[in-house]
């Protein structure tokens, strides 16, 4: 009996167009990983002209690198870093039938997530308070205001994109907290979970490259 309720739910969740539970889950996996390809395209040409124009001023980036807030980068880092793990142990549960925990852990990915944009949020103030966003009245003391504006372009251009990201993430992992929390998930059925984990760690990565590139590279220049 147990089994059949089993089999009910799960082609319960099976879209008509697929002839089984199995394809369906790897259609899904499939449709995320070719998204997933196009934004490395999108994100791609932001890390590509970030490295023609460091190539060009090298040191007018090395000198405006040196006024970001490595501590609040590294922050930054540290809590993106734990909102994968909470995501990957959503995942986990789901497909473990630790259904008592995905919600929680989805609920502290969330939590991470906001904070990530919280700290972010500080960040910006700083560099709008020290006249650092490019355009009228931008400053940055011992170097070529014009040549500095690029890489602060470029910085507010790939962090802003990614922030964008990360929202459009929270969106999610809300929803599918809140799916999880009715019960919708189960060992045997557990795919937009696990897509959702894969989109939210994607973020993380993009993240992992902008911090090095942003907030490191070239510190040691000129002291």
């Amino acid at each position: 009996m147990s089994e059949t309720h089993t089999a009910v739910a799960h082609l319960s969740h099976q879209a008509h167009q697929f002839d089984t539970p199995t394809q369906q889950r790897e259609a899904g996996t499939l449709g995320m990983w070719i998204f997933l390809a196009t934004e490395i395209l999108f994100f791609g040409g932001m890390f590509a002209s970030y490295t023609v124009y460091r190539s060009k001023y090298p040191d007018v980036f090395a000198l405006a690198s040196r006024s970001m807030d490595v501590g609040l980068g590294t922050l930054n880092t540290i809590v993106l870093i734990c909102s994968s793990l909470t995501m990957a142990m959503a995942v986990y549960c789901s497909a473990t039938g630790k259904q008592k925990w995905i919600v929680p852990f989805l609920v502290l990915t969330i939590i991470l997530g906001l904070a990530f944009l919280g700290v972010k949020s500080i960040e910006y103030y700083q560099k709008y308070t020290e006249h650092h966003i490019p355009g009228h009245g931008f400053h940055l003391e011992g170097t070529d205001a014009q040549s500095a504006q690029v890489f602060f372009s470029l910085y507010f251009a790939m962090t802003g994109l990614h922030a964008l990201h990360m929202i459009i993430g929270i969106g999610i992992v809300s929803t599918i907290a809140y799916l999880a929390y009715h019960g919708t998930y189960t060992p045997e059925y557990n795919t937009p979970v696990e897509i959702t984990g894969l989109y939210w760690h994607f973020v993380d990565i993009i993240w992992i490259f902008l911090y090095p590139l942003l907030y490191l590279v070239g510190r040691h220049l000129g002291h």
